[in-house]
Parts: structure tokens; sequence; C-alpha cells
């Protein structure tokens, strides 16, 4: 009763805020009253007031500023996608399409310009490297006689621990297993739940590796439309969930690709609240959650009572690709989980686990992340600008608070998938949108990453894709 309450006084403030800043009261680059202000004002707890300015956040709508408060954002967002409209859907299995094996065999699929020049000066790699090659000289022969047990190294588990305390999350040491990546981690979540021919319900559109595990484990899948700012709806989920036997759902609260939508704190409650009353399983996708520009969200796995969030994430988006390491915690099914990682994997590089447990617990990092935010939040306003300079008001994008990327939607009559072969002969590898649903939706949307610095190669590619729309509109059609 408590807790309900505290949501309707949070959310009855992000109204209130929200409509002042429609109605221009509160203007683009405005301070906003600070925390005390508001709770004094609107005689408000303190965390319903944080929790309403994390909302608006997650919105775009504010910012926060180190030591100077929040901020209502200059974000431009009347582009963004329409996204919002529901589709029935009905479950299926999934046949991923030929081209992303394409895509995927380029090794790059986050690099609009992958023949490109490399510009991005990350000497936290090299950093990390030379802890790891520490580790290897230290325990080299340990490691060359010993597996590391399949939960992975303790003192590892105990800095991913430690880590998401700081966003709010209590993980104990023994509820963490070190995998192979997050893929591998949802691999694992996904098998330890679900046998061959059960449904899943997945983001709309969805992360298209969790459609790859779905076809190769044989699962019916089932797409929830979800907003291209906040994400899956807990309301929408429960509609599929009377209607059909969901054993799990796939979602990623904290800045979904493509979108790089992030869930409400109340939609996360509602969410992990409706697993619980139905005993469905929430497999969350954590890979992005700690990119947020401004704002570090709470993962769904901290409102898990009963173990029915099975938490998956990695190091490879927030530190390193080249870097193999991710981590799950399987809930009330972590036993089956860890089984499933010794059967399966059986264990992880001993020397890699070590060195980067010393790179955390060190602070490296934490400041890593400091710099390589604000890195992020720089190339993403970048990109913002050369998609206003080269489309103008042809194209609508989302411009999220954090992750690693855009999602375009294109005129309606453009199909990307055909787009993807002519514009790879000049070098240019874009990630059409049907690669996000498994029903062949969002054709004329593409996936735009601004995980590297927009140099003039990467600027080009942009002007070569409008030429490349503008050359089919003159194209004569055929009868």
């Amino acid at each position: 009763m408590v807790r309900a309450m505290n949501e309707y006084k949070y959310q009855s403030l992000a109204k209130r805020l929200i409509n002042k800043i429609e109605q221009g009261l509160l203007q683009s680059g405005d301070r906003l009253p600070s925390i005390r202000q508001l709770s004094s004002q609107y005689k408000l707890a303190k965390v319903s007031v944080q929790h309403a300015l994390h909302y608006l956040e997650a919105r775009g709508m504010v910012e926060a500023r180190p030591r100077s408060g929040y901020y209502v954002t200059a974000v431009i967002r009347q582009t963004q996608p329409k996204l919002d409209s529901k589709f029935e859907d009905k479950p299926g299995l999934v046949e991923v399409p030929n081209i992303f094996h394409q895509i995927m065999s380029k090794g790059a699929a986050f690099d609009l310009c992958p023949l490109a020049p490399l510009h991005d000066h990350m000497p936290h790699t090299q950093f990390l490297h030379r802890f790891i090659s520490r580790a290897q000289r230290q325990d080299s022969r340990r490691n060359a006689v010993y597996y590391s047990p399949p939960e992975g190294d303790l003192r590892l588990r105990k800095q991913i621990q430690n880590h998401y305390k700081t966003r709010n999350c209590a993980l104990h040491e023994d509820q963490v297993c070190i995998t192979s990546g997050c893929q591998n981690s949802l691999f694992i979540a996904l098998m330890a739940c679900c046998n061959p021919g059960d449904t899943i319900a997945i983001e709309s559109p969805a992360f298209y590796g969790v459609l790859q595990i779905a076809q190769q484990l044989r699962l019916k899948v089932i797409e929830v439309s979800c907003s291209a700012i906040t994400g899956l709806n807990a309301d929408d989920l429960e509609k599929i969930i009377a209607k059909w036997p969901v054993k799990a759902c796939v979602v990623t609260p904290s800045y979904a690709t493509p979108t790089g939508a992030c869930m409400p704190y109340h939609e996360k409650q509602k969410l992990a609240d409706l697993a619980e009353k139905h005993n469905i399983y929430l497999i969350e996708d954590d890979i992005y959650g700690d990119l947020g520009f401004t704002l570090l969200p709470e993962p769904l796995k901290r409102f898990d009572r009963r173990g029915n969030v099975i938490l998956c994430g990695s190091f490879s988006k927030s530190l390193s690709r080249d870097l193999r390491v991710g981590w799950i915690s399987g809930g009330s099914l972590h036993d089956k989980v860890i089984h499933l990682k010794l059967v399966n994997q059986l264990s992880c590089g001993q020397a890699v686990q070590t060195g980067l447990a010393s790179f955390l617990s060190e602070g490296h990092y934490r400041r890593h992340l400091n710099r390589y935010r604000q890195q992020l939040r720089q190339r993403r306003d970048n990109l913002v600008q050369a998609l206003v300079q080269t489309f103008g008001s042809e194209v609508s994008y989302t411009v999220p608070e954090g992750g690693l990327a855009l999602w375009v939607e294109l005129p309606p009559n453009l199909d990307t998938h055909k787009m993807y072969l002519p514009l790879l002969a000049k070098g240019i590898n874009i990630t059409p949108g049907v690669l996000f649903s498994s029903q062949r939706r969002y054709l004329n949307y593409l996936r735009l990453s601004f995980a590297h610095t927009l140099d003039k190669h990467r600027k080009n590619a942009l002007s070569t894709i409008k030429q490349h729309i503008d050359g089919l509109y003159m194209s004569p059609k055929s009868d």
C-alpha cells in the first residue's frame, strides 16, 4: 500500500513538471528547483522527487549537471519515430534473414564505415591488458594446470557485486556466474527457463541476437510493441500473457538497441510484479546499463523478490569488444544456470578474470566510464547534427540518453534491406531494420551507431546514403 502511494505521488509530480515544460513555463536551459525545494513545495519524500526527475531524464526532458542540478534539456525531440502504435501478433518460430550473417561476418555491426581509420583513443584497453598480462605471468603454472570454477573467479564476482551497488541493486557474489559475454548469458538464460516449442515474448523492435538464439533453441516468439522512448509497457505484456502461454520475456530496460529506450522506474516495478504474479521469467539484458550519459538507471533485477528476474550483462560494450567476459545472475534458476555453464562451456580464462578483477578493484573501470559516457554523449550530438545537415526533415530518429545507437525512420516506401548490398559495395555497412523483428517489420528503418568518432569518412557515408535514396526516387518505376 505504501509503495503504491509513493508511485502515485511520483507520477503526479512528473506530470506536473511535464505540463510546465509543454506550456513553456519551464523552457530549454531553465534550472529546475532543487530536490529539497521540490520536496518541500509538493510535500513529497525526496526519494519520490528523485524518481520523478529520473523519469523525466529517461524521456530526455531534463538533464542532470554535476554539482549544479537538473535543467530542461535543449535536445530536439519532435523528429521521434512513431513506434507506439500497437499491433496484434501471435507466437511463431523465427527465421533470421541471411543478411544477418553477412553483417555479423564483417565484425563491425556498429560501424557505418568499417574500412575508415579509427581515431578513437582507448588508453583504458591498453591499461587493462597490462593487468591481464601480469595475471598470466604470476599464475601461469596454475592457469595451465587447472580450470577456473564454473561459476567464475570469486574476486571478479565480488567486483561485479560491488559495481551493482552503485546502481542500487543488491547482488550476492554466490548469485553471479561468469560467462563468455552477454550473448552467452542470454543463451544460458533461455536454456534454463525454456524448452523447444515454448513461447517467449520479446521487445519490438528487438535485439537481433535474441532472435538468433530463439531460432537456435526452436522457441516461438511473440513481439510486444514498444515505445521508442520508454520501452516495454507492462500492461501490454500482461495482455499477451493473458492470451498466450508465455514462459519468459527478454527485455533491455536500459538504453535498448536499436531505439535507446529507457524504462521508467515505475514500469520496472510493474514488470517485476507482473512476472511474480504470472510466474514467468524476465531475462534482463543489461549490457548498456553503464552507458547512461546523466542517469545510471536501476536494473530490473533490483525489483526482483522471488527470483523471477535473470540478469545478464557484459563488459563488451562498455569497455572492450575484445573482452569476452560477461555474467549472469539466475535468480531461482541459478543452480541450473551454473550447471548449463559447466556442460556447455566448462570455464572461462582465469588470467583474464583475475586481471579484470584487479582493474575493477583499483577504480580504473569507474574512471573509464566517467570519460567514456561524456565521449558518447558528444558523439551522439555530432551524429544528430550530421543527420539534420544531411537529411533535414526527411528522416526521424531517436535521441537516447545512453547506449550506442539511434533508430532512424526513413520514408515509408524505402526498404533498407534492399539498400544493404549496394551500399556495402561502396564500403558502407548499414544495419537494416528488418533484423530487429521476426515478422519483417521496420523495413524503412535502420540503426546508426555513435560508438565511433564521426570523422569525414563517416560523414561522407551519410551523404552517400542520402544520394542513394535520392537516386531511388529518381529511378523510373517498373510497370
